[in-house]
């Protein structure tokens, strides 16, 4: 372990870039997610009916359709064509979010990343144990059971027990089933599975992981020469195995985060202290010289402390 790694996590950079920059992206996001959260609301709180929906699928200001694409295709599975607007509002949100990412819905956008990420906090907080870790394709054998029961049931079934959904109709009717739900995924990140939710279960996030598979947004580990291990960066990352090839790849080997599994939240570029990270497209090809570090000090293989 290097002197670095034993500093609480984002320290350098609050000390090196102040706190708005060592924060950003994560205030950024937090402010995103509010925004969506609240067109939602305004109408069942305040008789402000901008937008009429939720996230499963809305129309805004009485002209815009927008559907969650996931919604529509258990829909057709399920034998239900959607009507046309519902149609368009699901293509309109697909190439979105194909072309940006399409985990920058899980990390932008829903309203239970920020229950799994106080999870993790508190995790990282009360020092407890990784715990049970599912393989990380299980998540695409519950898309698959998702749309299986939604074919053998001539249901869109994931919005019985959708916690995105759930904590919507809470917010609107009150305490329930649906916080009862909410609770139940943030006691299973914080108990069970460090991150098991998004990461490891969630059929949306397996859903969009395939959309934005070739999406033109991507972060860049450019300066990756600079890299003095602290290991912020894997502290924070909610995929952190997402890191590793770009960050530690050689001269050859493109400093680019392809994997499909990165939500592009930004936070390793708010954490890192020397700006090693930050956004760009997928066909950057500026050069990045990899890494040239001491053979006697090899990289820290323990996390940081929190």
């Amino acid at each position: 372990m290097s002197d670095k790694t034993a500093l609480p996590v984002g320290a350098e950079a609050i000390r090196d870039k102040g706190y708005w920059l060592a924060y950003r992206f994560l205030i950024l996001r937090r402010a995103s997610q509010a925004f969506f959260l609240s067109l939602f609301l305004l109408g069942p709180w305040f008789g402000i009916w901008w937008v009429k929906g939720n996230l499963s699928g809305s129309l805004t200001f009485d002209f815009l359709p927008l559907t969650d694409p996931f919604i529509a295709l258990q829909g057709m599975v399920a034998g239900h064509w959607p009507e046309l607007t519902a149609l368009i509002g699901a293509v309109i949100v697909g190439v979105t979010y194909a072309l940006i990412g399409g985990r920058v819905y899980c990390s932008w956008v829903c309203p239970i990343n920020p229950v799994t990420d106080a999870a993790s906090w508190l995790h990282r907080k009360l020092d407890l144990p990784k715990g049970w870790q599912p393989k990380r394709g299980t998540k695409y054998f519950m898309l698959a059971m998702v749309l299986g029961v939604s074919v053998l049931t001539g249901t869109v079934a994931w919005e019985f027990v959708n916690p995105i959904s759930m904590l919507h109709r809470g917010l609107i009717f009150g305490v329930g089933f649906a916080w009862a739900l909410v609770l139940g995924v943030f006691m299973f990140d914080l108990l069970l599975a460090r991150r098991g939710w998004c990461g490891h279960l969630c059929p949306v996030g397996a859903f969009y992981v395939l959309l934005g598979s070739k999406s033109l947004l991507r972060v860049t580990a450019q300066k990756r020469a600079a890299c003095d291990d602290c290991m912020d960066c894997f502290a924070v990352c909610p995929e952190m195995q997402v890191i590793t090839p770009a960050l530690r790849g050689k001269d050859a080997d493109t400093p680019l985060i392809l994997s499909p599994d990165c939500t592009n939240c930004g936070r390793c570029i708010d954490v890192c202290s020397v700006d090693v990270f930050h956004f760009t497209h997928r066909f950057d090809e500026t050069p990045a010289p990899g890494r040239v570090r001491d053979r006697t000090n090899p990289a820290p293989k323990v996390g940081k402390a929190a």
